[in-house]
């Protein structure tokens, strides 16, 4: 790595103007398939999974820490800038960044798997934080498959990947899905959690391969939705709370199917 390259100070780049357009545009991020990974944690992953960024940046105080200065020069990029501080500062999201950032091509849209068992099916999902914390559980728990309906948060967005914390890069993330397209594809029972079903979650039989179907945080599945399961389970809530967290109940429900499946053994 050049030790002479160039620290751009300027707002009128280029480069950080494109940078910025991405860090708050979800139209630029979707028309141009492009994302950004923010610190060094999530730019590690990356680099795991096999992936070469488009752009690799390093602020100029965090290009001095042997750690970023390391990833910074060794991670598989097409194009390396260093920025003033301020620059990289306008372009985080987070509150102290690491210092580095890397602009990477989203994955372009796939054809539906004809076969599908184990997966996670999640309509209209709106925060991002609760999808990046979703896709972390899915990825822990042993699920490959997401499939995201229409409307729901993009799940490339800097917010989403950045609760997801690496998860994105083990998953295969189907996004704009009409649920009953899979129908006929998905070799495994359907169960959505639904507050008033009979069968608590501890209570169902959830060995062996489970589609689960989860609605919208506030709004919860749509009836054309519901219709697709042929399961419906609820999880008990002895407190005060009407309602869990979409990623607490999605993490509850996977682990359960979990722990039974490791009790077969």
């Amino acid at each position: 790595m050049d030790t002479a390259i160039r620290v751009i100070r300027s707002r009128d780049n280029a480069q950080v103007k494109r940078l910025m357009r991405l860090a708050t545009s979800s139209r630029e991020r979707r028309a141009s398939a492009l994302t950004i990974l923010d610190g060094a944690h999530l730019v590690e992953a990356y680099c795991r999974s096999g992936g070469t960024a488009e752009v690799l940046v390093a602020g100029a105080s965090a290009f001095a820490n042997p750690q970023v200065r390391t990833l910074f020069d060794q991670a598989p990029t097409r194009t390396r800038l260093l920025f003033a501080d301020d620059l990289i500062a306008r372009i985080s999201q987070v509150v102290t960044s690491s210092g580095i950032l890397a602009v990477v091509r989203t994955p372009a849209a796939r054809p539906l798997p004809e076969a599908i068992d184990n997966c996670l099916m999640i309509e209209g999902i709106q925060d991002p934080g609760n999808l990046g914390s979703i896709l972390r559980s899915a990825v822990a728990s042993g699920i490959c498959q997401v499939f995201l309906s229409p409307g729901s948060v993009f799940a490339w967005a800097p917010k989403v990947v950045r609760a997801g914390q690496g998860a994105h890069f083990c998953l295969s993330i189907h996004e704009n899905v009409a649920f009953v397209d899979l129908q006929r594809r998905v070799r495994a029972r359907i169960i959505a959690t639904e507050p008033r079903a009979q069968a608590s979650v501890f209570e169902a039989d959830l060995r062996g391969p489970v589609a689960w179907l989860f609605g919208n945080e506030g709004a919860g599945l749509s009836a054309q939705a519901a219709a697709l399961a042929a399961e419906r389970v609820r999880i008990p809530m002895p407190g005060q709370a009407e309602s869990l967290n979409i990623a607490a109940a999605v993490a509850i429900c996977l682990f359960e199917q979990v722990r039974q499946n490791l009790g077969k053994r």
